[in-house]
């Protein structure tokens, strides 16, 4: 039975630490930033994308990987004797499945590949990605590791504020935050991924009061449940995410947690300020929004 890689893109945010023990692969979105380009996460770091943003006079904006660069990263694996599984963010928010989907198309006959829409971003992306990639590392087959994969994705998801909707609204990404445009400065959106694409929750009118909600948020999707993934993942917004991260160690004591900085190719689309909690469970969450 040929061995199984889990191929993924930088939004899925996985430390480089769990990247190293586990059959993970991932393709760079790019930024383009006037005159510029970069590959996401890789010469552009979070600290001097967000540094760069406080005086910028032209915004940046993303594009999917090409289909050149997936065929490539896709045949390095084939011929590494490797069966691929692709989990990418969600089809909604970008065109990375896009790519994917055709650079399969474009592969020798035969070749064993397939490919998943895991229908949100950052460690919700990231999580089901480790999902499969453990079941991998294991010895499970590629057709043992889409459904574990698709399970993950069930049981997966992600909360988040945002200090200001300017950001989704101009690149488009706002969904069902749109009803929240024209908001008081000092009310803080609360938001999540449904579907694959963003909706609009509720607004709280401090900071503090926005990071406490997501935890609640979480908690209440998540009561009990097994086995519960936390993830705190922010827009140069560390100390923020830490004390929500306290927070949530306290009330829900997770089995696993990460803390990731948003890269550029998802920041550009949030900004500055964003905070997000993403979680996944092992038997799925109790309630449903």
């Amino acid at each position: 039975m040929k061995k199984v890689a889990i191929l993924t893109d930088s939004t899925a945010y996985i430390p480089t630490t769990e990247m190293q023990k586990y059959p993970i692969f991932s393709v760079p979105l790019g930024v383009i930033w006037g005159s510029d380009s970069f590959e996401d996460g890789v010469n552009l770091a979070p600290h001097e994308f967000y540094e760069r943003l406080k005086t910028a006079k032209v915004m940046p904006t993303t594009s999917q990987p090409s289909v050149g660069k997936m065929q490539e990263v896709m045949n390095e694996l084939l011929a590494r004797d490797y069966d691929i599984l692709g989990i990418f963010i969600s089809s909604k928010l970008s065109g990375t499945l896009q790519s994917a989907i055709q650079a399969k198309s474009m592969l020798l006959s035969g070749s064993q590949v397939q490919l998943m829409d895991s229908e949100t971003t950052t460690l919700a992306l990231g999580f089901q990605v480790l999902a499969a990639a453990r079941a991998a590392a294991q010895g499970a087959s590629l057709d043992e590791c889409g459904p574990i994969a698709q399970k993950a994705r069930q049981n997966s998801g992600v909360f988040f504020m945002v200090d200001t909707l300017e950001f989704l609204h101009r690149g488009g990404r706002i969904g069902g935050a749109q009803r929240f445009l024209g908001t008081a400065l000092k009310l803080k959106p609360i938001l999540y991924i449904r579907e694959g694409k963003i909706e609009s929750l509720d607004r709280v009118r401090t900071k503090g009061k926005a990071l406490e909600r997501l935890v609640e948020l979480v908690q209440e999707k998540c009561t009990g449940s097994s086995s519960l993934h936390l993830a705190g993942v922010h827009a140069n917004a560390l100390d923020d995410t830490q004390w929500m991260m306290e927070n949530a160690i306290e009330k829900m004591n997770p089995v696993e947690t990460f803390t990731a900085e948003l890269s550029p190719a998802i920041g550009a689309h949030v900004g500055p300020g964003t905070v997000a909690l993403a979680y996944m469970t092992s038997d799925g969450p109790r309630s449903k929004l």
